[in-house]
């Protein structure tokens, strides 16, 4: 029987110049990364009430600022989260929805103007959608005198602002990836009596799935992160997202409450960190096929 032989272990400089220096730059930027988390849960967990109190990671543990949140009738923690979560979710729909149809369009049909429509997609989302923010509660403003519903304070009109706004970048994104869709699928169906809509909702969508969890992943976070359009458009405290809502613990020179503050944000972190483990799968291949092509 043949005996196994050990690899002469590398002497370290070596192993440093080949391997090791990749250790040490991914050490670093976990700890550059995770370190403002590990201080925002320690602070949440202070009941100090302030940030220089949490200087000390841990010292003192006390949920007092969790069950406060939830005690504050003028500051109604659970209705803001409420408010996230559906204007999130509603949001990343509709922008799946409307951009993978978008995407189909430009990927699949020729029609007048199809370039020229790429080219403007583009060159709109060069301009930072905060520019037109009073632009968008002027508009907002004279919509709400003819349709309320869809006017200022409303929830429906914030998503319609984030629908508009999202759907640049990301149609361009989801444009790329639908051209690693082989034409041949298309064709297939269409011999077979296949329709648009038909080879659309039961073929590709099946097969542009990592993309789609990506722009919903993508637009779920940068909604329910938002501050300055949803403090803009909604001002009803009971219509709130939490991004807004919990800038009033934090906004009164008299009345500063840090703690709590981080423990609203803390708990706001949930959702969209476990949206992000279940859907880690999606977002490599799905990033890197659309950015490829």
């Amino acid at each position: 029987m043949a005996t196994q032989t050990s690899l002469p272990r590398r002497p370290f400089p070596r192993w440093f110049r080949e391997t090791g220096w990749r250790h040490v730059i991914g050490i670093v930027m976990l700890v550059f990364a995770a370190f403002p988390l590990v201080y925002v849960l320690s602070a949440s967990l202070n009941p100090g009430g302030t940030l220089l109190t949490a200087n000390g990671l841990f010292q003192n543990i006390d949920i007092g600022s969790y069950i406060a949140l939830f005690q504050d009738p003028t500051r109604p923690y659970g209705a803001w989260f409420l408010n996230t979560i559906v204007i999130g979710l509603c949001t990343a729909i509709g922008t799946v929805i409307l951009c993978a149809l978008a995407a189909y369009a430009f990927s699949r049909m020729r029609f007048t103007g199809r370039r020229f429509g790429l080219l403007t997609l583009l060159l709109v989302q060069m301009f930072p959608q905060l520019l037109a923010f009073v632009a968008i509660f002027l508009l907002m403003s004279a919509i709400g005198d003819i349709f309320p519903v869809l006017g200022l304070n409303s929830q429906i009109g914030l998503i319609m602002v984030y629908l508009g706004g999202a759907l640049g970048v990301n149609t361009f994104l989801m444009y790329g990836f639908f051209n690693t869709v082989p034409a041949s699928i298309d064709e297939a169906a269409k011999i077979d009596g296949a329709g648009h809509a038909r080879i659309f909702f039961t073929i590709i969508l099946r097969l542009v799935a990592p993309i789609l969890a990506v722009i919903g992943l993508l637009s779920f976070i940068g909604t329910t992160s938002d501050f300055v359009i949803a403090s803009v458009i909604l001002v009803d405290p009971e219509k709130q997202t939490l991004a807004v809502g919990l800038y009033q613990f934090v906004s009164q020179e008299t009345a500063r409450n840090w703690s709590v503050f981080a423990a609203g944000a803390v708990l706001a972190a949930i959702l969209p960190m476990a949206l992000f483990l279940s859907l880690q799968k999606y977002i490599v291949g799905g990033l890197t096929a659309g950015s490829v092509k």
